[in-house]
């Protein structure tokens, strides 16, 4: 006889190529924090990565079991998917997983056998290539030709990303998990997904910091800022070099009449040397500062000199962290109306959206900004209790609990019950 339910303690794996040792800074050092309040929960967290700064194989912290299957020679990142894979398959045979949550698209492997290993399979929405979708949108022009060549962009952008990776994923896929609602309409409607197998949880972030920090004396020495400097703050990747060109011509306008400000770009990328170019050309070399790769524990300082802090980036589908590290500290935020902050900041009540293309329009408000023309202590205060309320760790991890149980629902484990020959019931497990 079988009977449908779902299990009280789950087993889960996480993959992901990028997992942070606990403790340090790193790009996704959200993972623990959430990882840590699944196991505190009773359920059982495993994690398969690729490597750590210790160059340690396994790890056990925070009731959380982390395997690193690029810390031992001879294997290469491109091997990860079939580590994990074999990996997975060497776990799930000691004890069975109930829930496989993937990253990234590290987890494709296995999810394409999920019926055969009697498993539920999630992604996150950063598994698939939209990201670039959005890229294309934010650099999109108000003109008739730039119309056109966004439109044709997109659908060629999309066909290739769809059905050159895309659609495998989402066919594998029992859930998708997004960080923004933006994220899920795109899925719906562009991508064919159910909504109601799609969940919104924000997460994907930086664990920033609440507590106000003090403007550094020494930071400011060390970038040559005069005392009295309004400062703006930029980060880039340097791939994308209209972003960046856009916010230093609408930085020229301002220094025409605020000629005490200064620009820091925190970052590195192989566009570098172009946008030094093209800040020479501007004539704001010795307006602007770059600041290069900055360990991630000493960007909040670079955010707390700041008074404006800008990104005009829309090539993710999720959210920048620094922008949520600055609307954390009270700084004013200038972000872009076509990436997913455009959720998060009310134009003009806790920031600033504004169209990456509009170079005028940009220079006018920062101009407006450094004037006083606008109450900017409510603003700050407002982004501020806008982040604060909205990532806290503890409603992450309830959501994505919460998440995890419709799908256990969406598809029930079965349990066989039949008698041992001492009277007792087994129970097998797998999921329909």
């Amino acid at each position: 006889m079988f009977r449908p339910y779902v299990p009280e303690k789950l087993n889960i794996c996480l993959i992901t190529r990028k997992f942070p040792y606990p403790g340090r800074g790193s790009e996704e050092n959200y993972l623990w924090p959430v990882a840590r309040g699944l196991a505190q929960k009773g359920h059982e967290v495993t994690v398969l990565s690729w490597q750590n700064p210790r160059g340690r194989p396994e790890i056990v912290a925070d009731r959380v079991r982390a395997y690193f299957l690029g810390e031992r020679k001879g294997v290469a990142l491109r091997q990860f998917a079939h580590l994990a894979h074999r990996k997975f398959l060497e776990l799930h045979a000691a004890k069975p997983f109930h829930i496989v949550h993937s990253l990234d698209d590290s987890g494709i492997l296995i999810a394409r056998e999920r019926r055969r290993l009697k498993i539920i399979m999630a992604y996150d929405v950063s598994a698939t290539q939209m990201a670039q979708l959005f890229s294309i949108l934010g650099m999109a022009k108000e003109t008739m030709s730039g119309l056109l060549t966004t439109a044709f962009a997109l659908f060629y952008k999309f066909m290739t990303t769809y059905y050159g990776g895309d659609r495998s994923i989402l066919k594998t896929a029992d859930g998708v998990f997004v960080s923004t609602p933006q994220q899920k309409i795109v899925l719906e409607r562009y991508y064919m997904y159910p909504d109601l197998k799609t969940f919104v949880v924000p997460y994907g972030l930086d664990y920033f910091e609440t507590v106000l920090r003090q403007k550094s004396e020494a930071l400011r020495q060390k970038f040559e800022l005069p005392a009295n400097a309004n400062v703006i703050v930029t980060q880039t990747d340097m791939t994308e070099l209209t972003e960046v060109v856009n916010l230093l011509r609408a930085f020229q306008s301002v220094v025409i009449k605020k000629p005490n400000t200064r620009l820091i770009i925190i970052g590195n990328g192989p566009l570098r040397d172009r946008i030094e170019f093209e800040t020479l050309n501007l004539v704001l070399g010795n307006k602007t500062v770059f600041a290069g790769a900055v360990p991630v524990d000493e960007i909040t300082d670079i955010v707390a000199l700041s008074d404006i802090y800008v990104n005009l980036g829309s090539r993710t589908s999720g959210f920048e962290p620094t922008m949520l590290e600055a609307m954390a500290q009270k700084k004013i935020v200038i972000g872009s109306e076509l990436s997913p902050i455009s959720t998060i900041i009310e134009d003009r009540k806790n920031g600033f959206l504004v169209r990456p293309a509009d170079v005028s329009g940009l220079a006018d408000l920062i101009t407006s900004l450094l004037n006083g023309d606008l109450s900017l202590v409510e603003i700050g205060q407002q982004a501020h209790q806008k982040v604060t309320d909205l990532f806290n760790p503890d409603k992450m991890v309830e959501l994505l609990l919460s998440a995890y149980l419709q799908l256990a629902l969406s598809r029930p484990f079965w349990r066989t019950l039949a008698k041992s020959p001492a009277g007792k019931r087994i129970n097998l497990e797998g999921a329909s």
